[in-house]
Order: structure tokens, then C-alpha cells, then sequence
């Protein structure tokens, strides 16, 4: 099982001022962090896309290719690409670029966005919400295979004979992810794509989810698909500390973001019962020390059969330092674990 690190670039928010912090601090911050999940061998690192003020990173594409120049062996994934809202051309074109700058350590998770910030600042109409994603989707996977695209949708114009360069190093193929929140009509698309799936479990309990993995798993076969090459992930909010009073502590950070989010939903405020609940066995936290965090995992791979763990750090933006130690003791502690438990 592969295990990394991903983010979104949270930034909180200075209680006196109501102001973020610094981005340009946040994304050197970012960078910092990313060489060292490399530096402790961590398997992949997942980048966020969102255009709020509480995010550091609208790009992670340009987050990933200057990441791409200073590590050596970490794959560079987005987690996830706004796809309705993107252009696939552009998409798999940045993707490419990273590929070649990395010697083919790219990969683009694609989703539709837990956020809609991007529909009209680019000029999409969210009536279109769906087939937005189903066309765009077509369309990158069709310059994926093909370096000459000839394409026709409905809401973009054709493509004829158009070439799409540069070409990943794999014969031009990236590893295209499909997140998803949890909605069947989106695992199944991704078992009929025969497309790796990664599940957002950021609440309730895991366990829910799983006749959907094994939906999943089930119709991917049925499509015709190798399970020999099937993929699953799961990405949930995640920090590890060496001691119990660090996770605990953590807590406030966490609540206050989860209530920026939660204003614009109509969601109650976020109490300790619920951070507690998620940290237990059967919560959707991986907040804990090593041991709770490695047990969890492992719990994951019992429960589902997954093939990647995303662990998603920076939820509340913890202090640089907080972030480093995490990622070191999840890289030096957590990791080897649940790969010695597996192997």
C-alpha cells in the first residue's frame, strides 16, 4: 500500500484582524514540507485546488512543479483538479510538464469540487454541473491516449486533428485518479473508465462507505477490467504527534476550520465530542500517535482493501514546526509499520 501526505493549503485566520495569514509564507512553508515527506520516503504527495481566501493554492499544478525540482522520488498527484471547471488541454499539458520535470512522478486526480468558487470565476454555468465533469473527463482521457486529439462535445468546441503537447514520458499516459465523495454515480464511472478511485472520508464512520467500495470493485470487474491493476485510495483529514497531548491540542485549530466551513453550509459548530468520536477506532480522524495512526491504517486495508492512504494534514493550518513533526513521524514511524504489518 502506498502512503503519503496531502493539503490544501489552509490558512487561518487572525481572530484580531479576521485577515489570513501570509500565502507567500504558507507556500514556502508548503515546499518545506514536500521535501521532506521525500526525505522520509513517503510514497506520493496530493495537492488541493480552491479560490477562497482561507487557501493558500488556487494552482497545485505550480505548487507540484516547483516540488517537482526538489525532491527525487515522490510521486506529485493533485488532490484534487476542478475538472468542470478546468481545461482539460491545459490540465493535461501542466500535468506533462511536471511529468518530465519529475522523470514521470505526475499523477491528476480529478473531481468535481466540494466547492463551487471556481464555476463562476471562470465562467461556467452551474446548471451544467454534471455534464461539465462527464465531457471534460472524455476529453482528458482522450488526450491521455492520443497525441493527435480529434474530439466533439457539447459545451466546448471540436477538436480536429489538433496536436497536444508535451507528452508525459509513460507513451504520453499520466495516471488519472477519479475522487469522489461518495456518490454512486461517481464510483461508478470510475469502475466503467476502469480509472483508479480515491474516496474523500472526512466524517461519520468508515465503515459506512464500504458497500460502495465494493460496488465499486464489483462493476469494475464487471467492465472487463484487470483487478490485478485496480486501485483504490482513501484521503481523510490526518495529523500524528508524539505524545497525546499534542492531538488533543489539536483540536482547536481543527474546530476553527471545520466552522469556517461549516458557517456557509448551515452546519452546527464542531465540538470536542465529535473530535473525540472521530479519533476513535471507528471515527474517520487519523489524528493521534503513531501507534493509533498505524492501527487505523491498517484498519482501512482490513476494511476495504485500499492500495493507497492520503494522509490530509494541514486542516486549521498547524505552525510550520507542528507540520514538519507530523510529516517526520508519519514518514519514520507510521509508514514502516503499516508496511511491515502488509508485507
Amino acid at each position: 500500500m502506498e502512503l503519503g501526505i496531502g493539503m490544501f493549503g489552509d490558512l487561518a485566520i487572525d481572530p484580531q484582524t479576521g485577515k489570513p495569514r501570509s500565502a507567500k509564507l504558507k507556500l514556502q512553508e508548503i515546499l518545506e514540507q514536500i521535501k521532506l515527506a521525500d526525505e522520509v520516503g513517503l510514497d506520493v504527495f496530493g495537492m488541493g485546488e480552491h479560490h477562497r481566501p482561507d487557501y493558500a493554492v488556487s494552482s497545485p499544478e505550480i505548487v507540484l512543479a516547483a516540488a517537482a525540482s526538489i525532491t527525487k522520488n515522490i510521486k506529485l498527484m493533485s488532490t484534487v483538479t476542478v475538472l468542470s471547471s478546468s481545461e482539460p488541454v491545459k490540465v493535461y499539458q501542466d500535468f506533462s510538464t511536471i511529468d518530465l520535470i519529475s522523470n514521470g512522478r505526475a499523477e491528476i486526480g480529478v473531481g468535481r469540487g466540494s466547492f463551487i468558487e471556481s464555476f463562476p470565476l471562470f465562467g461556467y454555468d452551474l446548471k451544467n454541473y454534471d455534464k461539465l465533469f462527464e465531457e471534460k473527463l472524455d476529453l482528458l482521457l482522450n488526450i491521455n491516449t492520443n497525441e493527435v486529439v480529434n474530439w466533439t462535445g457539447e459545451l466546448r468546441a471540436p477538436l480536429v486533428n489538433q496536436m497536444v503537447l508535451p507528452r508525459a514520458t509513460n507513451n504520453g499516459q499520466l495516471p488519472i485518479w477519479i475522487a469522489v465523495g461518495g456518490t454512486p454515480q461517481s464510483v461508478l464511472r470510475a469502475a466503467v473508465l476502469g480509472l483508479p478511485l480515491v474516496v474523500a472520508i472526512i466524517g461519520g464512520m468508515p465503515r459506512q462507505f464500504q458497500p460502495l467500495i465494493e460496488y465499486y470493485k464489483e462493476q469494475y470487474v464487471k467492465y472487463g477490467h484487470d483487478i490485478n491493476k485496480m486501485q483504490i485510495g482513501i484521503h481523510s483529514h490526518s495529523f500524528v504527534s508524539d505524545n497525546e497531548a499534542g492531538a488533543d491540542g489539536y483540536f482547536s485549530k481543527y474546530a476553527a476550520q471545520m466552522d469556517r466551513i461549516g458557517a456557509s453550509r448551515g452546519w452546527a459548530p464542531y465540538t470536542k465530542e465529535q473530535y473525540d468520536g472521530g479519533r476513535s477506532k471507528e471515527g474517520a480522524l487519523f489524528i493521534g500517535e503513531a501507534a493509533e495512526v498505524t492501527d487505523k491504517i491498517l484498519y482501512m486495508h482490513e476494511l476495504f482493501g485500499i492500495t493507497r492512504f492520503i494522509a490530509h494534514m494541514d486542516i486549521g493550518d498547524p505552525s510550520h514546526a507542528e507540520m514538519m513533526k507530523s510529516i517526520e513521524i508519519f514518514g519514520n514511524k507510521v509508514a514502516p509499520a503499516v508496511r511491515k504489518a502488509l508485507a
